[in-house]
This record gives C-alpha cells, sequence and structure tokens, in this order.
C-alpha cells in the first residue's frame, strides 16, 4: 500500500532536514534530495511491523542502600 506524505525541507549548517508533516517523523542528509530518500526510508521502517520477539517476564532482587 502506498501512502503519500507533505515533507518539509531546510537547512541546519550544512545538514538539511526533511520532516513529514502528517507523522512526527523526520531525517536529515547532506542535500535536500538525500534528506527527502532518508526521510522516506524513515517513513517506510516507522510503518513496519516491528520485529521483536516476544517480552520475557524476569524477577531481579537488588541490594539497595536503606535511609
Amino acid at each position: 500500500m502506498k501512502r503519500a506524505f507533505t515533507a518539509s525541507v531546510w537547512q541546519e549548517g550544512e545538514w538539511y532536514v526533511a520532516q513529514a508533516l502528517e507523522v512526527d517523523v523526520a531525517s536529515q542528509g547532506t542535500s535536500v534530495e538525500d534528506a527527502l530518500a532518508n526521510l522516506q526510508e524513515a517513513l517506510e521502517l516507522h510503518f513496519s511491523p516491528p520485529l521483536a520477539s516476544e517480552p520475557q517476564i524476569h524477577h531481579i532482587e537488588v541490594e539497595v542502600a536503606s535511609d
């Protein structure tokens, strides 16, 4: 599925920053084209399903100083 986003691009020092206006995702590059390409990759990663395994719950005991 393809989805369109609007990007705001500005320069900060030597870097160009690209930010998607519809979601809180941004990236940067050394040119406008690089910043937009990096933003596209960041958006693809942002919307891809997580690859993490199920969390395992562990109980631990820790020695702490008393007041």
